[in-house]
């Protein structure tokens, strides 16, 4: 018992060490290890190894640190350690949730739980209980990420070492979900308790973490003098620690916080010292952070070039892991850099691939929405049968009683049957208003499958199914007139929906949305079909609009929707609109040549032209001026040149500007 607790002040002693410098901590932990011999106690050399996996994680050489855990399994198994061997697969949960596989992660850990659940040992429970909360914190549950983190905090007023480690890297994965969770405010109060309690423990690598959150905190709260302070206060601490991939994410950090403040020469200097630092270590996330950082610091220089080096295989590697919502941010981004450097074309293609992913996430929310209602629904009808089946067999036992009855006593028999015809009448309206529930709600997910739940406008799949049914028409049947009296497509897009989103909230975007949807409802004809396209765009599909009402109709439009700032609460948010319009057929083409897809297509590049040109306006295409087998390759190819070069007639209609709210139309 003295050599365990010998062993076990030692082990405390380099933990300790550890918080101060990872290397030299590193060094004693492998020469202590090199002593035990076949008597040293199983749970010391167990621990030990614990201590050895974090050290070499923390330097950065996961290999090593992979090799160790093969050491930990390989012991917990020789001495049939249940737990043990159950808690080396948290690693294994690890590496799924950085594959973005979070379902699978949460189903290891299941597991594990069913052997570490009821524990004697809150060390063991506390690591388990921290993976949950980290693994739910990664997949945005975060409700359920507190909890466990929760949990964890409170596990570790058992443990048997009284040290206040623990408890302050448990107030630290707090602070972090908080600071996720877009909650600054309160990031920083946890940090700061946790601060309190770090002042009585010298652990720089705690110190490094806790100062990162802040800076991370004030930055969200703009306050980015006090964020650059903390950031450097929390470098300086990962140095002293010698923790290396802590630096690299230090660092990375920083070089963000200049592209915030637009200060892009310094966040190339530093994105270059945190993708060495990241190269060193050879820590794969680590070097896809700085080189992002440093290709949009270099974009926002105007190096376009140089940037997408460090761009592309960023890219790329978020492609690979199949992240849609990482891949859309980082597409957009890129989209803005070239917008701002001018160069339309290419930022209109990174656009087209933003909106694509953008409405494939937009359709995948809607099928698990639509998903989730059917499986209610069908929850509530299996429940109704079986009560229906229930009160069946309670009919049935009725009426055998009834026929027993009658043998005995008729008047009584009689008394019975009025009673029963009582309560079959009863059970029939009982059933007959069941019907009309479930009437109901079909017809509610009938409803819900052709509408946008949030502005009650139609939806793309409405729309989609309304063109099947066009195209299944006879081009006679569909349009006798069609000269005369075109369809007419035209496509919006809320502008600047991403600062009034940044600015206001999402709750007041969602105000936004609603109220475009009302306003776009009351300026189009009963017969017109307005729909939510996606995101902040919407669609408007006239039938049968001659000539004449089309520019009339795009004028009232823009109008109704940008004369009047939208109110949230006391706030006047200003709210105009970008468009493109075309009618169908377009200028005598055969929809075998130009369907409505290639209309949307051309319609879409009249927004982005409006978009790049000032936006509130809308530009209409008009009339081909030369055969539609010239201009139609060259408008899919460079939709600005193909107007310079006057292959086609192109209308403006300017929006309600703030002087004066008269929308005017020019032709180009």
């Amino acid at each position: 018992m003295a050599d365990v607790r010998t062993d076990m002040a030692r082990l405390e002693s380099i933990q300790i060490l550890s918080e101060k410098d990872n290397q030299a901590a590193l060094k004693q932990l492998k020469e202590f290890y090199a002593q035990f011999n076949a008597q040293t106690d199983y749970f010391v050399k167990i621990d030990t190894l614990r201590e050895l996996v974090s050290a070499y994680y923390d330097a950065g050489d996961i290999a090593a640190g992979d090799l160790v855990q093969a050491e930990i399994l390989k012991l917990a198994t020789e001495n049939k350690d249940k737990e043990g061997i159950a808690l080396t697969q948290i690693t294994a949960a690890y590496k799924l949730r950085d594959a973005a596989k979070f379902d699978q992660a949460i189903a290891k850990l299941d597991e594990i739980a069913k052997v570490v659940r009821g524990s004697s040992r809150p060390d063991n429970l506390m690591r388990l209980e921290s993976a949950y909360g980290n693994i739910y914190h990664a997949a945005s549950k975060f409700e359920l990420a507190l909890r466990h983190y929760l949990t964890a905090l409170e596990l570790t007023e058992g443990l048997p070492q009284k040290t206040l480690i623990p408890k302050i890297r448990r107030l630290q994965t707090l602070a972090a979900l908080y600071l996720t969770m877009q909650n600054p405010e309160q990031t920083l109060i946890v940090t700061n308790d946790a601060l309190v309690l770090a002042a009585q423990v010298e652990s720089p690598r705690i110190i490094a973490n806790l100062r990162m959150n802040q800076a991370m905190a004030l930055g969200d709260l703009k306050r980015y003098p006090e964020s650059l302070v903390a950031y450097e206060r929390s470098l300086k601490a990962a140095q002293e620690a010698n923790l290396p991939k802590l630096e690299a994410l230090i660092l990375s950090n920083i070089a963000d916080s200049h592209l915030r403040t637009h200060n892009f020469t310094k966040a190339e200097t530093v994105a270059r010292r945190a993708l060495e630092k990241a190269e060193l270590i050879n820590d794969p996330l680590s070097i896809n952070n700085a080189k992002a950082n440093l290709g949009f610091a270099l974009g926002g220089q105007g190096k376009i070039s140089q940037a997408m080096t460090y761009l592309s295989p960023v890219l790329t590697h978020a492609r690979e892991l199949g992240d849609k919502a990482d891949i859309e941010a980082t597409v957009g981004e890129i989209s803005r850099m070239y917008e701002n450097a001018k160069m339309y074309k290419e930022a209109l293609e990174y656009t087209r691939e933003q909106q694509n992913i953008s409405n494939e996430l937009f359709r995948t929310d809607r099928a698990k929405t639509v998903a989730t209602l059917q499986e209610q629904f069908d929850a509530d009808q299996r429940k109704k049968q079986i009560e229906l089946l229930a009160r069946e067999n309670e009919v049935k036992d009725a009426a055998i009683k009834n026929s027993r009855l009658q043998q005995v006593i008729t008047l009584l028999g009689a008394m019975v049957t009025i009673m029963v015809g009582i309560f079959i009448f009863m059970l029939y309206r009982k059933v007959k208003q069941t019907n009309a529930k479930l009437e109901e709600v079909n017809q509610q997910l009938e409803f819900h499958s052709v509408r946008d739940p949030l502005t009650g406008l139609f939806n793309r799949r409405s729309f989609l199914e309304l063109m099947r049914q066009r195209d299944l028409q006879a081009p006679d049947d569909r349009r006798e007139d069609s000269e005369d009296n075109p369809d007419c497509l035209m496509i919006m897009d809320i502008d600047h929906f991403k600062h009034i989103n940044d600015t206001w909230g999402h709750s007041a975007g969602d105000v936004v949305l609603i109220e475009v949807a009302k306003r776009l409802r009351s300026a189009v004809r009963d017969s017109d079909m307005t729909l939510r396209w996606g995101g902040e765009e919407f669609l408007i599909f006239a039938p049968r609009t001659k000539s004449t009402q089309l520019t009339p109709l795009v004028e009232r439009v823009l109008r109704t929707i940008g004369s009047t700032p939208v109110m949230v609460g006391d706030k006047r948010i200003p709210v105009t609109v970008s468009a493109g319009y075309i009618s169908l057929p377009f200028s005598g083409i055969p929809e075998a040549a130009c369907n409505w897809e290639k209309a949307m297509q051309l319609a879409d590049m009249a927004l982005y032209l409006g978009k790049v040109n000032g936006r509130n306006r809308a530009y209409g295409l008009i009339s081909l001026l030369v055969p539609y087998q010239q201009a139609l390759p060259e408008l899919e190819k460079d939709f600005s040149a193909a107007i310079k070069q006057g292959l086609i007639e192109v209308a403006v209609v300017i929006g309600p500007a703030q002087e004066h709210l008269e929308s005017n139309s020019v032709a180009v």
